[in-house]
């Protein structure tokens, strides 16, 4: 006995907005906002020696977030499970390392966003870095962002055309689908000339 499977295709407007070249245009303007935000965030972060030697920075954010505040009031930190593994960070002395770790995350998404490179990739990380910032209890434009990535991981065929994507997609390909780059080359026919 087997499984039959069904497959749902998208409505037309999705599957041209998603994976069309024609709306790559749209995904340029979100991809470079979205690039452009971190990028700012990180370059704003390297001159601050809290963030790139000691962590002192992202010890108090940290400390700030799993804080038990008096009731009525709450913790920024909805979920407890969230606030032991901040609180692990925190006593483990984490924040030293974890600190280049958030700034050069930022440089390298802004970076990869606004090139175009690898977009899905770069966006995936982003919003995941988004969703950590959130989940610690900060909004800010953290909730803009989350969103905007995900309409770039779903554009990820052609959030990049306007970018080095147009290049590396084909070169490189996919981990279902490899490459130029990759593909196994055919044997030459042996015969004579």
């Amino acid at each position: 006995m087997s499984i039959k499977t069904i497959e749902m295709p998208d409505p037309p407007f999705i599957q041209r907005l998603f994976g069309s070249a024609g709306w790559a245009w749209l995904w340029l303007v979100v991809r470079v906002y979205v690039g452009y935000s971190w990028l700012e965030a990180g370059i704003g972060k390297l001159s601050n020696p809290g963030w790139t030697q000691t962590g002192e920075a992202l010890k108090g954010f940290w400390a700030n977030a799993v804080r038990i505040p008096e009731a009525p009031a709450r913790a920024p930190i909805a979920f407890d499970w969230y606030r032991a593994f901040i609180q692990s960070l925190l006593d483990s002395g984490s924040y030293t390392w974890f600190s280049k770790l958030v700034v050069a995350g930022e440089l390298l998404i802004g970076v990869a966003l606004i090139l175009g490179a690898f977009a899905g990739v770069a966006a995936f990380l982003g919003g995941f870095m988004n969703w950590n910032f959130m989940m610690a209890g900060t909004a800010s434009i953290n909730p803009v962002l989350f969103t905007l990535s995900i309409f770039l991981i779903l554009a990820w065929k052609n959030a990049g055309w306007w970018g080095l994507d147009r290049w590396l997609l084909p070169a490189l390909g996919t981990p279902w689908s490899p490459g130029k780059a990759f593909a196994k080359k055919q044997p030459q026919e042996a015969g004579g000339g």
